[in-house]
This record gives structure tokens, C-alpha cells and sequence, in this order.
């Protein structure tokens, strides 16, 4: 086997995925790419190559600086690599969008009270029939 680390268990280490059950899932379900190329959870990673992976909404570019097969601390975790920068900006947009949306939606002023929400579900029922 080539010097490296499963791609699997450094996602883990890294912190990307809280267990390493998770982040096996994630690289075999395809949202975990090294160097471009779709890989499988065996894959060994190595310092300098690049993984493109998502986490929920966001999509991350991030390239290797370290190996570690063990989970550590957080600040450990965030010297095994270095996001890019077009990563950040691109992640930053997208969540200042989905703020955005969120706050555009029309938003009741208070909770139903217990009157107001049979009325409404009375309504449902009569608009239904």
C-alpha cells in the first residue's frame, strides 16, 4: 500500500464527520472527491492532494497538510488541512443566500392560541370537503 492514510479515517480525524461510520458513507455515496476523482473509503490520501467534499449544504475544498489516523482535539484537527480560498467565499455566499430566503419568508407574529388554531383547522376541514 502507498504511504497515506484511509480517506475515510482522516475525513474522521479531520473532524469532518462525526464518526468514521459517517464519513464512510459519505465517500462511498460519491459526495467525497480526491484530486477530482470519485474515490472509495480504502482510497489512502496523501499530504498535497486536494478533497472536494460536502457537508449538508455546503460544499468544501480542502487540501492536505497532514495525516493522522486518530481522532484528536479540534485544533489538532484543523492542522491536517487548509481550505481554500475560493472554498470560503463560495461557502460564505451561499449561506448569506439561504439567510436571505429564510428571512423572506412570511413569518406569523405570534403562536396560534388555542381558539385561533381550531378555527384554522375547521377551515381546513370545510375547504377540504
Amino acid at each position: 500500500m502507498a504511504e497515506g492514510i484511509r480517506i475515510d479515517k482522516w475525513l474522521w480525524a479531520a473532524r469532518f464527520y462525526k464518526t468514521r461510520s459517517l464519513a464512510q458513507q459519505m465517500v462511498e455515496g460519491g459526495k467525497v472527491h480526491v484530486d477530482g476523482q470519485r474515490v472509495k473509503a480504502g482510497k489512502p490520501v496523501q499530504v498535497g492532494q486536494t478533497v472536494v467534499l460536502r457537508q449538508g449544504h455546503d460544499e468544501r475544498t480542502v487540501v492536505v497538510t497532514a495525516l493522522a489516523g486518530k481522532r484528536g482535539s479540534a485544533r489538532d484537527a484543523a492542522q491536517l488541512y487548509r481550505e481554500t480560498p475560493d472554498s470560503v467565499v463560495a461557502r460564505e455566499q451561499a449561506a448569506e443566500q439561504r439567510r436571505a430566503l429564510r428571512s423572506s419568508e412570511p413569518r406569523p407574529d405570534h403562536r396560534p392560541s388555542k381558539k385561533e388554531r381550531r378555527d384554522h383547522q375547521r377551515f381546513r376541514r370545510q375547504q377540504d370537503s
